[in-house]
């Protein structure tokens, strides 16, 4: 039996030269043509609204707020905590998601139980869930437990991506020790954060380069893209380029965002640093980068909802057009993730297809398509 016909018409679309008003015609789960003529009987009128591609985000750890909603609570139904997590990233716009997961500790967060709710939680849902989830693996390499977690992990079929991350205070994110006591005295005495302190310097100093080089030859050898994270010096990005990094993910300085520019890597901010205006951490505003033509993704990291708005803001308030925003949160991570069948609204790609109305300076998703398939 041969697929159905579905015609979008009466949008304005988001096509690879531009926006122009049109209908997008989907057979299956393919975009199969773009018009801007006579629309074809029967077609959905979507009201003047925008047409965008599918979101892609390369970098969410929203799963860990559904597999573990409050201190030392884990959720007793990973699976369910998936659904819902996927729920609000398709409620997003966003159609492709990367879930990034900690193969190893920074600080007793009980990411190593997460580490494996994380896993049977895509297990359980993979073959229900409406936007397509893959895996990224984020290797805390100053863990000594690290290099035994990634072997156990580091074969799984959704694995799309791995970046190499080190929490260690007194560098990188955390070079500022008083913001570290900050983010931590709730949970944690002086004393507590203190021995933490030098006990992770300890453990980075023994682990760290035997652990990059581990991660680094297994990217190299299974053409897995790899990312830096939190990239401070400009040393830092040269090490990760000679790693075989291609993105640097979230950068905390300016002079780091140039070197990486300037190297080549794709320069990854947060959306939601965009939209509060500045780091929760003191680190370099994503407006600034982006003001600066760094920026080429952003992420949504731990709010959904932030990447679409931060594309919107990248237009109004940090000079890249419209179409060079969108392409930050579609297009731009398509291509670092290597998914070629997706991220632009052209014929014999993917249906993955956002519909946007915009109220209020905001845009709002009003419906989503994965794969051809409306889902929301």
């Amino acid at each position: 039996m041969p697929n159905k016909t579905t015609v979008l018409a009466g949008a304005r679309l988001l096509t690879p030269e531009g926006l122009r008003k049109g209908h997008v015609a989907i057979e299956g789960r393919t975009i199969t043509g773009l018009g801007n003529g006579t629309v074809p009987m029967g077609s959905e009128d979507l009201d003047g609204d925008f047409l965008f591609p599918g979101l892609v985000e390369l970098h969410t750890d929203n799963l860990e707020k559904h597999l573990k909603p409050r201190p030392g609570l884990y959720w007793p139904e990973p699976g369910a905590a998936m659904e819902a997590h996927d729920a609000q990233l398709v409620g997003a716009g966003i159609t492709t998601v990367l879930d990034s997961v900690c193969v190893g500790e920074s600080v007793d967060q009980g990411r190593q139980v997460l580490l494996d709710l994380s896993l049977r939680a895509l297990e359980e849902s993979s073959d229900h869930l409406r936007a397509d989830h893959r895996l990224h693996l984020r290797c805390e390499i100053g863990d000594p437990s690290m290099g035994e977690l990634f072997d156990r992990v580091c074969g799984h079929p959704l694995l799309a991506m791995v970046s190499l991350m080190d929490h260690t205070p007194g560098q990188r994110q955390w070079r500022d020790l008083d913001s570290y006591r900050t983010y931590y005295e709730s949970r944690h005495s002086l004393g507590e954060i203190r021995a933490r302190v030098e006990e992770m310097a300890r453990l980075r100093d023994q682990f760290a380069a035997p652990h990059r080089q581990k991660v680094s030859e297994f990217t190299a050898r299974n053409d897995v893209p790899l990312a830096s994270h939190d990239d401070t010096l400009p040393e830092h990005v040269d090490q990760a380029l000679g790693l075989g990094a291609s993105i640097s993910e979230f950068p905390t300085t300016l002079e780091a965002a140039r070197q990486a520019s300037l190297l080549g890597l794709a320069v990854t901010m947060g959306a939601p640093n965009l939209v509060r205006g500045g780091s929760h951490s003191g680190n370099v505003p994503a407006s600034q980068v982006a003001g600066e033509g760094l920026l080429s993704t952003l992420s949504s990291d731990y709010v959904p909802s932030s990447l679409l708005l931060g594309a919107f803001i990248l237009n109004r308030d940090c000079g890249l057009s419209f179409e060079e925003s969108m392409r930050t949160v579609t297009d731009n991570p398509a291509r670092l993730g290597r998914l070629g069948d997706r991220g632009r609204l052209e014929p014999g790609l993917r249906a993955d297809l956002v519909r946007v109305r915009v109220h209020n300076g905001r845009p709002v998703v009003k419906s989503v398509w994965v794969a051809g398939r409306q889902v929301f």
